[in-house]
């Protein structure tokens, strides 16, 4: 058998990037490890546990908004024709182009006192930025979905939305739990809108900063890996869950 030196040359190429990925990971979490009193002592720190709640609220709360909203987006991008719709998809994305610290200022400008240091401007500054990740994953889902399908049961007397809640959104749902899962990602990783519309309630990557900025790398150290780790589990919980259930669809 000859060998695939082709094959074997890409995945060294490619490695080069997961291990610059898991590298910094694994340091930052072996080092304060070796200071666990560090870690034990910023677990029972309420500042910390505060932050650590109202950032996985605000995401949570983020990734909920963006499938109600998000989903029927994706299903008429899917499925229907219209004038100026290459224009709707282009502005879709347009958050992922924009400085996240530009972002911050556009909402203030927008929004001013109604979303200032508060929850609201929290989930506003992450919807906006993350939203594009369940829009896509949705649209793609559909325009996965063979059409014909729908049409049979149309002729089956099934109504439109009856079709939609019974066939289209079942099959699509492994797309859309994906673009959920990379929403709730990209919003509890946000930061540079955060720190401008609502730096309070204090969120845990913006108390991050907070604390490299006033006490230096050692004492902001302890919170990142938590939030690391605690970021990391869920992540991949909800992989799994989104896995199980494709593997059983």
């Amino acid at each position: 058998m000859r060998r695939d030196y082709v094959t074997a040359f890409f995945a060294l190429m490619g490695s080069f990037l997961l291990v610059y990925i898991l590298l910094p990971i694994f340091l930052i979490i072996g080092k304060q490890l070796l200071d666990f009193e560090m870690l034990v002592k910023t677990l029972q720190d309420e500042l910390v546990i505060e932050s650590l709640k109202n950032s996985f609220l605000t995401s949570t709360a983020t990734m909920l908004i963006s499938l109600i909203f998000g989903v029927p987006l994706g299903y008429i991008l899917a499925r229907e024709d219209f004038r100026g719709k290459s224009i709707v998809q282009g502005i879709i994305d347009v958050p992922i182009v924009i400085p996240h610290s530009v972002v911050g200022v556009m909402l203030l400008v927008t929004f001013s006192d109604a979303i200032l240091d508060s929850y609201l401007g929290i989930i506003m500054a992450m919807l906006f930025v993350s939203a594009p990740f369940t829009i896509n994953a949705s649209r793609d889902g559909f325009l996965a979905i063979d059409e014909r399908l729908e049409h049979v049961a149309r002729t089956l007397g099934a109504s439109k939305l009856k079709v939609f809640f019974t066939i289209t959104l079942p099959l699509a749902m492994p797309s859309i739990l994906s673009g959920a899962i990379m929403t709730w990602a990209r919003a509890i990783s946000e930061v540079g809108a955060i720190l401008i519309v609502a730096y309070y309630p204090k969120t845990a990557q913006v108390l991050v900063m907070d604390y490299f900025n006033n006490y230096g790398l050692n004492v902001s150290r302890p919170i990142s890996v938590i939030l690391i780790l605690l970021s990391l589990f869920i992540f991949a919980l909800m992989r799994w869950i989104a896995g199980k259930r494709n593997v059983e669809a």
